[in-house]
């Protein structure tokens, strides 16, 4: 950009709020500074003020938070308005998860597409962005969005809220870990929340490093990511306040250490991941939200969605589907939409209007709408709609545990630094063939499905049971699998067995139609996979008893609504697909009541 190479003249503000360390709120609106427009400083958006404020986290830990907030540049001072706030660790005036090389400090562009896309400020919005604690301009120790930083969202909440200029309505917007945050606002049922945009978060902080005992490869290298975004170092024109917040991990070097080591715990039930279990911490929830999540996503997975849905009781919008991770908006060179459906900022302000200004909507939004693998998109009432469950008995086996790269969607980890949430993918598959043809009859096994007498979709969150005569690990894989045996695996999840005997545990929650005559794989047996850095017992496991319980949809009754196929989808099936030999006529049905 420009802005970044040019010689833009420095237009710095220290703008601090009367309420920074005493609380108190200034006493006439006409108090507010003035601020820096779009002309003083490039880097401001187009329309907009901005200034620089401070204030408490909720926790009395002494924590100081640090916001950048443009206001419509068109209103006085004490006009009030509603506020869209994001919170998160990608805000620093330096860059988002790296030095930027600006000529001058200024606001994050994180989400200027947003800003400017939906013409934010001359609609009378103010838009506030927050440092979580240790991030840009904010003090304290990064904490991965446990209690410390529920407390920074609860601050910003509220101080967005309490300004004079604000309505006291708040809307939350953000995508990855600022839709996280989102999130969490929503659990902790504050009155002045009215609206949360949440696009691809995590719904719960655990399944991100690890997947039921068994780490990821990021278990590590995500840790340090952030850790590296957190020593970030401000511009040499940022305020003295700012730099001296900035600094603070230099004089409390504890919090980067902290920061690797507490997050290096594999049990979920553990006080520190309970602490993080989004999903759980939803029930009763009543915010209004709107999200969206790929089903195929390589980077923030749709694992325990479906249950931070079902414990949310207030109103629901989502676009869900086959794409990675990617903005609601956003294009490839071609100009094709990543997410396929059109009208994104329109339909998210005309949520915000709802619930941040009372408006009626003119347009009437399905409450869902979802694409599904063969890139239709139909729109739900709410999500999932199954119409039947089918709990099918898989066959006894074995497999060794070895580890062996037999996977056809075995993928090689990315380097440590790649592992910030935003920025996070995992490469193309791999396959060794000849590795798979001397060890695929000892290290898994598979279970057919009889083929479907009519198109048939998976959906909501498939679950497995089994007994594991050993320890070690185990994977289970859902394969579409096509009369020629050409295959795709659509759904996958490990764990660790940790003593012999019972094991049971979700996959990622799906959305996959099969097509009439197509069968279900199921596949069990050794990771074999860069997706997780697991430790091969060498035990062969016997396994007994084990059970997938399935959500089917019947696709006669869909709903359909606009949207193209996702240009995603055809990278994934050529991923992941190949050809199964050896499927078997089938042991269980998938057939719908009065279908067969």
């Amino acid at each position: 950009m420009d802005i970044r190479r040019g010689a833009a003249t420095v237009v710095a503000a220290t703008l601090l709020s009367v309420a920074t360390l005493t609380g108190a709120q200034p006493a006439r609106a006409a108090e507010t500074p003035e601020g820096v427009t779009h002309a003083e400083n490039p880097r401001v958006p187009e329309g907009a003020v901005w200034t620089e404020e401070y204030f408490p986290s909720a926790d009395r830990s002494g924590v100081e938070l640090h916001a950048d907030v443009l206001r419509p540049a068109h209103l006085p001072a004490h006009a009030r308005t509603p506020v869209i706030l994001a919170v998160g660790p990608y805000f620093s005036h330096a860059g988002q998860s790296g030095p930027e090389n600006w000529a001058q400090t200024g606001p994050s562009n994180r989400f200027e597409d947003f800003t400017t896309g939906t013409g934010l400020f001359a609609r009378g919005y103010t838009y506030v962005m927050v440092d979580l604690r240790g991030f840009g301009g904010s003090t304290g120790c990064l904490d991965w969005m446990g209690k410390g930083e529920q407390a920074d969202v609860k601050a910003a909440v509220r101080w967005a809220a309490g300004q004079p200029w604000s309505t006291g309505k708040v809307g939350m917007y953000g995508k990855s870990y600022d839709a996280v945050t989102g999130l969490a606002g929503n659990n902790l049922r504050l009155p002045a929340l009215r609206a949360v945009v949440a696009q691809e978060p995590l719904w719960n902080m655990y399944p991100y490093l690890f997947s039921n005992g068994v780490p990821r490869p990021n278990v590590t290298g995500t840790p340090n990511a952030y850790n590296g975004i957190a020593t970030m170092a401000p511009l040499p024109d940022d305020s003295a306040r700012y730099q001296a917040n900035a600094a603070y991990e230099k004089s409390h070097p504890e919090c980067l250490s902290d920061n690797i080591t507490n997050n290096n715990e594999p049990d979920p039930d553990s006080k520190y991941w309970r602490e993080r279990n989004l999903a759980v911490q939803a029930a009763g929830s009543s915010t209004p939200l709107f999200v969206t999540q790929g089903f195929i996503e390589n980077n923030t997975k749709p694992e325990q969605m479906e249950q931070y849905l079902d414990n949310h009781r207030g109103v629901e919008r989502g676009w869900l589907g086959q794409w990675e991770h990617v903005r609601g908006n956003e294009t490839n060179q071609q100009g094709q939409l990543l997410m396929g459906r059109a009208g994104f900022f329109d339909e998210v302000m005309r949520f915000y209007d709802q619930y941040l200004r009372g408006d009626r909507p003119q347009v009437k939004d399905p409450a869902y709408a979802v694409e599904d693998n063969t890139g239709a998109w139909r729109a739900q009432a709410t999500w999932p709609t199954p119409t039947a469950t089918v709990k099918a008995d898989l066959a006894n086996g074995e497999y060794l545990d070895d580890g062996a790269n037999t996977n056809p969607a075995a993928r090689s980890a990315p380097a440590p630094e790649q592992w910030d949430m935003e920025h996070a993918a995992d490469p193309a598959p791999t396959t060794d063939e000849g590795a798979k043809l001397k060890t695929e009859a000892v290290n898994r096994f598979f279970t057919w499905s009889k083929p479907v007498p009519a198109r048939v979709r998976v959906t909501a969150t498939p679950q497995i049971t089994l007994r594991a005569g050993a320890t070690g690990n185990v994977l289970v894989q859902l394969w579409d699998v096509a009369p020629d045996g050409t295959a795709v695996m659509f759904d996958e999840n490990v764990a660790l067995i940790e003593k012999a005997g019972k094991v049971s545990f979700d996959l990622k929650s799906t959305d996959w139609t099969l097509e009439a005559g197509h069968q279900l794989g199921v596949q069990i047996g050794t990771i074999g996979s860069g997706n997780w850095r697991d430790t091969p017992s060498g035990n062969t496991i016997q396994v007994s008893k084990a059970r997938l319980t399935l959500a089917l949809q019947n696709p006669a009754a869909d709903r359909p609504t606009q949207g193209d196929r996702s240009p995603f989808l055809d990278t994934y099936l050529k991923q992941y697909t190949r050809k199964l030999t050896g499927v078997g006529p089938g042991t269980f049905s998938l057939g719908l009541r009065g279908r067969g």
